[in-house]
């Protein structure tokens, strides 16, 4: 006779306290695996699919979408076969690592993986909860032969169904270009719905998950920080001649994002005050030895800022190619909660929005960040002459506690200096 277990809202890192509902994987009755995602959340930090532990029939949902649900209150209750599935410890299930979450505390530097079930295989085993009588389903669940994230994600943005196309991949595996065909493929025009006169009424939208934690972040800086900011315009033209003259060997193209972050990691070596924050009391102020870079990133949900683990250890190459696997990922809303927390120091490019200037508030606790506009042709006195050139604008804002103008100045202007004689970098490889 088959038992139901209960399977809570595990504790997703960085202290979170609860996650709201986005998207539901599963319905009642569906017979699932093993550690299958059967809920989106989205908690203060990202967006993450949570896989249930237990094989066997969903006899329950806890959790409408959209409605927020605390850390250990139930998701779903599932019908397990005896014999079946993981064994379970004394707290529940969540006491267990989940396949695709780590383990919050662990040696330093250790990275989140993937834990299988039988990391719990030592795990004490108690007496199964009362016996409940399910029919259990004996036909498996339609599987659907996709593999990419991405794939799903832009199929369910557009209303596609994965189950009704054929794959074109090997073995009938669902393609990008699949769902695309999908979605231009002409549909049936449906009927004009009537048109009722009436007044327009204003939207009320709850700030809540990532939104209300930015929000949150944001005032807490504005109110704590005693901020100041200072600007320089910088001619980027022999920065954007490297930049072509290096895309142009052989090897991974080098964005000028990559070249940015590289100046920003030798300017904090040169003026390490501000790879730094003041302690919550105020008594002291941190100078972090590490530098974790932080950079703007716009995302499906919002402004996000991922964290580039020890850039000051990473070349211009390796920058790169971190920039681009988290800006993958801020797009696809896949960061991990490790992933957008930590950095000491931030990088803001607005410049991609196409204006030229911004007074960015700082991002808690961090002292300084840096701004960078668009790099645009406009008039400049190069060599005593008139000309052309590529400038940009560049801002600081930085924490008036941990320096003094004169410190905040010269970071700008050595940051300046190597955007317009890149040349000089060599001198700190």
């Amino acid at each position: 006779m088959p038992v139901v277990r209960e399977f809570t809202l595990p504790d997703l890192g960085e202290g979170l306290t609860g996650a709201e509902v986005v998207r539901w994987m599963v319905e009642v009755g569906e017979v699932i695996a093993v550690d299958q995602p059967v809920v989106e959340v989205e908690t203060a930090k990202a967006v993450v699919e949570v896989p249930c532990p237990y094989g066997g029939v969903v006899t329950a949902r806890f959790g409408e979408v959209g409605e927020e649900v605390p850390v250990g209150a139930p998701l779903v209750t599932v019908a397990v076969s005896p014999g079946e599935g993981p064994p379970v410890t004394g707290g529940g299930a969540d006491e267990r690592p989940l396949v695709g979450y780590g383990v919050a505390d662990g040696p330093k530097g250790a990275r989140r993986g993937r834990i299988r079930p039988a990391a719990a295989a030592a795990a004490p085993v108690i007496a199964p909860a009362p016996a409940v009588p399910v029919a259990v389903a004996t036909a498996a669940p339609s599987v659907v032969a996709v593999i990419s994230p991405l794939v799903r994600r832009l199929a369910r943005e557009h209303g596609v169904d994965l189950a009704a196309l054929t794959g074109s991949g090997p073995d009938g595996l669902i393609m990008r270009a699949d769902v695309d065909r999908a979605v231009a493929a002409p549909a049936v025009p449906a009927a004009a719905p009537a048109v009722v006169p009436g007044a327009a009424e204003d939207e009320l939208v709850p700030l809540r998950g990532l939104r209300r934690t930015v929000a949150e972040k944001l005032t807490r800086s504005h109110h704590e920080i005693p901020a100041a900011t200072c600007w320089v315009d910088a001619d980027a033209t022999a920065l954007m001649e490297l930049r072509a003259q290096l895309n142009r060997a052989a090897g991974p193209k080098i964005s000028v994002l990559a070249l940015l972050a590289r100046i920003c990691t030798v300017a904090l070596a040169r003026f390490p005050e501000l790879n730094s924050s003041v302690e919550p009391d105020g008594s002291a102020i941190r100078r972090h030895a590490a530098v974790h870079l932080g950079f703007a990133a716009q995302g499906e949900r919002g402004l996000v800022v991922p964290v580039v683990r020890d850039a000051h250890t990473l070349g211009t190459e390796q920058l790169g190619a971190e920039l681009a696997r988290l800006t993958e990922a801020a797009r696809a809303s896949s960061l991990t909660p490790a992933e957008l927390t930590g950095g000491t120091f931030t990088l803001n490019n607005y410049g991609v929005f196409g204006v030229d200037g911004s007074t960015p508030i700082l991002n808690h606790p961090e002292a300084a960040m840096l701004g960078v506009g668009r790099i645009t042709p406009k008039p400049w006195v190069h060599q005593g002459e008139l000309a052309v050139r590529q400038v940009t604008q560049l801002s600081f804002t930085f924490d008036h506690r941990v320096c003094d103008g004169g410190t905040a100045g010269g970071f700008l202007r050595f940051v300046a200096d190597c955007v317009e004689q890149p040349g000089m970098l060599l001198r700190q490889l």
